[in-house]
């Protein structure tokens, strides 16, 4: 659902047609000529409304900190085929907090440690749908031989169906080791001996007291075998292989051997058949036969094809129903001991496709079934509570929420709270999260906006205020807080309340909010300021409870907007990116991906200010596109090379970037050589290379931009030589063709030179230029005195509450007037909200401090599920370990 939508422009059509924006804003001339009257509340009611906040299903226990150090400690002393179902839980969990990259880590480390064929499949086909945003880069990063099997399906039927070769012995089918198979007409001879190996029930019919032992012909005619297929399975007796049949042949034997008992025979079988599966109607065919007659490696060759072609069979319900109609045999043949992991990533899927689907419930239904332990328990049944409720089937919702807050997860309280909402009972709903938030030490910020939604007036606006405190991510109470304020015919102050969230969070809700408040506001450059950025970010995105979409709202803000010329858009792009504006610089670029400007390189600007404003998935997708459009192969290997870097391949980046200046001496190529060569090996290059590969690129035609970062970079690099002068010639160098940031690298030097008021005054002029910077603020805070560090490290918090820092030296503060507690709880109170390696690191050394070993151990368990291989965590948590009682 989106988060408000014009009550006025009611578009039922998916469509919209330009008619409708025009009657309800009727434009004229370039402006709002007549628009509803914003001085009176009920117009200014009906143009935004704020929705709830959706109820997550997700794992979400209270304290994550706890549940990632109980995993830690478990992977230290569990079995290796537990392992793999510790990290599936470690992914939930960070999942559940909103941590991508560390979520993803999990996943991979689940599909290392899989014992199984089963969870390799399943983990690998789930690392790809998770990286389905890569395909446009999918054949570069395959290309690249360490990421070959992070990124391709691998394909393990193939290396299932390879049989030993064993050598060929032939036998003499004569005397009384001859035994003769009548099939109907036909006579089929074998190795008495060598038959009756193949298992313990042809061993005793022909060799114990069956009739058959005296028989030298044996009638199989009532058994369901083809002499063909007989004569084959004679042949396996004498030389251990099965020659290539066809499907149909191979089915006879499968059959054969299960009657009786030929394992050998079976999974021979098996793998020949396995060959066979290449299409999703291949899987479908031979699932049923696999999973009836227990043949592991084939229904392996299925779930491989199946898992592969996700999401796309999801709507087709003969092939559901083979999923949801298995019993636990069948899955133990199908998946062996991975049935949650198997349950899990298909409702995933499901629910990013339709999460009131009955495939979803199905799914669902099974993850339930499949749980084995308490925490998985807890997340299958908040899920699918979850989907009931979106569903309105209230009533199993409220059993499926009952029974995950009775296992512990204490978040299925909110779904239980909005079902007696929905039942006209708030004030059950109020009782219930009242219970909770006296229960914990620390309330978390979910707990004061679920309780917001049941009260009114000052109650409410104290639990969102609450709300924001706790946790300063959630989106909702800003925009609420928002709406509410334009519905006192305040737009500028619901202005600046949406700013506060945008200002460290890029939210497409947010920005649509924004949008409409410069709507209101007749600001159409701002609005389209917004458009841009909801475009760059997503560009199907829909507006307005999903009717609109925001390229077709882009058309109709651009009438009333003066059009810019190339000139205009570089020189606003200066402006933007000297006043450190990202955002306004991201939409200048946007203007000018619609002219003749070559594409590539706008498209690359695009990617770096995407990383800057920390939407990686974004960025990533313009690189992509700068690749596409680039207008030269040497340009096209530099974005190639930034592709390999930002994915984390140094090397390969750097011969990217080696490749293109052979062909083409360029900026981009020498300044892309530089990072990546400072990233590359283990041992860090000379100062002296960077340096000259940073000149050659200055060297290089380039624009104002770019030359000033790699001025700022030498800078740097001169700063870490200690070579101060150097340093300062390229800040002030920098700074003269409008790199802000410069200033940052020059107070650097002052303080270096022993100026510390030189270095604050250079910091105020970025604070002044880049105005409500949480960067400029914390930089400058180390440059002055306690009382001035404590209001710059108060802006920090309060302009970007993501910023670790602040907490940091708050806390360190704190303990050094001995306020341990009140130190601690700053930390805990940043570590609600924000996974941080720092930030654990520091309060497991303030509690080990203060004698408190089992919660510093804790903290570094934690920690050490954040970053596993930092080295100063893992020293500390060494020497906590030994003081354990």
């Amino acid at each position: 659902m989106r988060k408000l939508f014009f009550s006025e422009l009611s578009c039922r059509e998916t469509k919209l047609q330009s008619v409708n924006f025009y009657s309800w804003f009727q434009f004229d001339k370039g402006k709002l000529s007549s628009k509803p009257s914003l001085q009176s509340p009920s117009s200014i009611e009906t143009l935004i409304k704020v929705a709830e906040p959706l109820l997550l299903p997700q794992f979400k226990p209270t304290d994550y900190v706890e549940i990632l150090a109980q995993i830690h400690e478990e992977l230290e002393t569990c079995k290796p085929d537990q392992k793999s179902n510790l990290f599936l839980l470690q992914f939930q969990v960070f999942r559940g907090l909103g941590e991508s990259k560390l979520s993803l880590r999990s996943l991979q480390l689940a599909w290392e440690k899989s014992t199984s064929i089963h969870e390799k499949l399943i983990y690998d086909a789930w690392l790809k749908y998770e990286k389905k945003g890569e395909e446009p880069i999918s054949d570069l990063l395959s290309s690249c031989h360490k990421c070959c099997q992070k990124f391709n399906l691998l394909d393990y039927v193939s290396q299932l169906s390879t049989e030993s070769i064993t050598e060929e012995t032939n036998y003499p089918l004569q005397g009384s080791n001859m035994v003769y198979f009548k099939i109907g007409d036909d006579m089929v001879a074998c190795d008495r001996r060598k038959i009756a190996a193949l298992s313990s029930p042809l061993h005793t019919m022909l060799n114990g007291g069956f009739k058959e032992s005296k028989l030298e012909v044996v009638d199989m005619s009532s058994n369901g075998i083809s002499p063909l297929a007989m004569r084959a399975v004679s042949k396996f007796s004498l030389t251990g292989k099965l020659p290539h049949f066809a499907p149909e042949v191979l089915l006879e034997i499968l059959d054969f051997s299960n009657k009786y008992c030929c394992k050998g025979l079976k999974e021979a079988c098996d793998r020949k058949l396995a060959t066979f599966v290449h299409t999703r109607q291949d899987a479908v065919d031979y699932m049923e036969c696999a999973l009836e007659l227990g043949c592991t490696i084939l229904a392996a060759a299925c779930l491989n094809v199946l898992l592969d072609e996700l999401p796309a069979w999801l709507n087709e319900e003969h092939v559901v129903n083979l999923f949801s109609n298995m019993n636990k045999a069948h899955l133990s043949t199908l998946v062996g001991n991975a049935s949650f992991s198997l349950f899990c990533f298909l409702s995933e899927v499901a629910m990013s496709v339709d999460p009131k689907s009955e495939t979803t419930v199905l799914f669902l239904e099974k993850l339930v079934e499949s749980a084995t332990e308490n925490r998985q328990n807890q997340f299958a049944l908040h899920q699918l509570g979850c989907v009931k409720f979106l569903r309105k089937e209230f009533v199993e919702a409220e059993d499926l929420f009952n029974l995950a807050f009775s296992a512990g997860h204490v978040y299925s309280i909110a779904g239980l709270a909005r079902i007696a909402s929905f039942r006209g009972n708030k004030h059950l709903s109020i009782k219930m999260l009242d219970s909770v938030i006296s229960s914990c030490q620390m309330p978390l910020g979910w707990m004061y906006q679920e309780r917001s939604l049941y009260t009114e007036g000052d109650a409410k606006w104290e639990s969102l205020n609450r709300a924001t405190e706790s946790d300063p991510t959630l989106v909702y109470p800003y925009m609420y807080r928002a709406a509410y304020l334009m519905k006192k015919q305040s737009i500028e102050a619901a202005l600046v309340e949406i700013n506060r969230v945008l200002g460290f969070k890029l939210s497409l809700e947010c920005l649509e909010m924004r949008f409409c408040l410069h709507i209101a506001l007749e600001d159409y450059r701002g609005a389209l300021r917004d458009i841009h950025a909801m475009i760059t970010l997503d560009p199907e995105w829909r507006m307005f409870e999903g009717r609109v979409l925001v390229g077709q709202m882009k058309v109709l803000v651009m009438e009333h907007v003066e059009r810019w010329t190339a000139g205009d858009c570089w020189m606003h792009l200066y402006d933007r990116w000297s006043a450190v504006d990202d955002i306004g610089s991201l939409s200048v670029i946007c203007q000018m991906l619609e002219s003749d400007l070559p594409k590539g390189v706008l498209y690359f600007r695009q990617s770096l200010l995407l990383l800057r404003l920390n939407c990686p998935e974004a960025a990533m997708r313009s690189l992509a596109l700068a690749r596409e459009h680039a207008s030269s192969k040497h340009e096209r290997l530099v974005y190639e090379g930034w592709i390999l870097y930002d994915t984390g391949h140094c090397e390969e980046g750097l011969r990217k970037a080696e490749e293109s200046i052979a062909i083409h001496r360029s900026f981009e190529a020498f300044f892309l050589k530089a990072y990546a060569l400072a990233d590359s090996g283990p041992d860090p290059p000379s100062p002296a290379a960077v340096v000259s590969l940073l000149e050659e690129a200055l060297k290089c035609a380039s624009d104002r931009l770019r030359k000033g970062q790699a001025l700022n970079n030498l800078g740097s690099v001169y700063v870490d030589c200690g070579k101060l002068d150097q340093a300062a010639e390229c800040y002030s160098n920098a700074l003269k063709i409008g790199h802000t940031r410069a200033h940052q690298g020059l107070a650097r030097v002052h303080f270096l030179r022993n100026d510390r008021n030189k270095a604050y005054e250079e910091m105020t002029k970025l604070v002044e230029k880049a105005r409500n910077n949480a960067s400029a603020y914390e930089k400058r805070s180390e440059y002055c005195e306690r009382d001035l560090t404590r209001a710059d490290l108060h802006m920090v918090t309060k302009l970007d509450p993501l910023r670790v820092y602040p907490y940091r030296y708050r806390a360190a503060v704190l303990m050094d007037n001995h306020k341990e507690k009140e130190a601690i709880a700053e930390l805990s109170h940043a570590i609600a909200f924000k996974a941080d390696l720092h930030l654990l690191h520091l309060r497991a050394a303030f509690h080990e401090h203060i004698g408190n070993v089992s919660a510093a151990l804790r903290d570094c368990r934690a920690a050490l599920s954040v970053d596993p291989t930092h080295q100063e965590m893992l020293e500390l948590h060494t020497r906590v370990h030994t003081q354990e009682p």
